[in-house]
C-alpha cells in the first residue's frame, strides 16, 4: 500500500477508534455492558467496512481510473447494503444493545467520513504526472515547432 493510502487510512482510522472508545464508555454508563459491547462492535464494523472500501477504491483508482467514480458509487451502495444485512441479522440479539450499536455506527461513520475528507484535503497528491523528460534534461524542455 503506497504511503499516501496508508496515511489516509491511519488519519481516518485513529479518530474513528477514539470516537468509538468514547462511545463505548458512554454506552457502558448508559446501557451497561451490553451497550459497551454494542459500541465496540459498531466501531469495529465501521473501521473494517470503511477501511476495506478505501483500500478497494484506491486499487481501482490505480488500475482502472476510468471506472473510479462508478466504483465509488457502487462501493458505497454495497457498504450500506451490507450494514443493513448486518443489522437485520443481529436485530433481536441479546449479545449487545442495538440502540447503542446504531448510534455508535452512525457517529463513527460520520467521524470516519470527516477524517477521511480532512486527510484527503491535506494530502499533497499530484493530479498530473511530472514530465520525466524535462527532469532528465536538467529542467529544460525540448523545443518543438518552428523557431525564428
Amino acid at each position: 500500500m503506497p504511503s499516501n493510502d496508508a496515511r489516509t487510512l491511519l488519519q481516518a482510522g485513529v479518530p474513528t477508534a477514539a470516537a468509538g472508545a468514547v462511545a463505548a464508555v458512554v454506552s457502558g454508563v448508559v446501557a451497561g455492558a451490553e451497550g459497551a459491547i454494542g459500541a465496540v462492535v459498531a466501531t469495529l464494523v465501521v473501521i473494517l467496512f470503511m477501511g476495506l472500501g478505501l483500500y478497494v477504491l484506491q486499487r481501482t483508482a490505480k488500475s482502472l481510473p476510468h471506472l473510479f467514480q462508478a466504483m465509488g458509487l457502487m462501493l458505497y451502495a454495497a457498504q450500506i447494503l451490507l450494514l443493513f444485512i448486518f443489522m437485520a441479522a443481529f436485530k433481536n440479539t441479546t449479545l449487545f444493545n442495538p440502540r447503542a450499536f446504531a448510534f455508535t455506527l452512525l457517529g463513527t461513520t460520520l467521524v470516519w467520513i470527516a477524517a477521511q475528507t480532512r486527510a484527503h484535503m491535506k494530502a499533497k497528491i499530484l493530479y498530473v504526472e511530472p514530465d520525466s523528460d524535462a527532469s532528465a534534461n536538467g529542467g529544460k524542455s525540448e523545443k518543438t515547432g518552428h523557431s525564428s
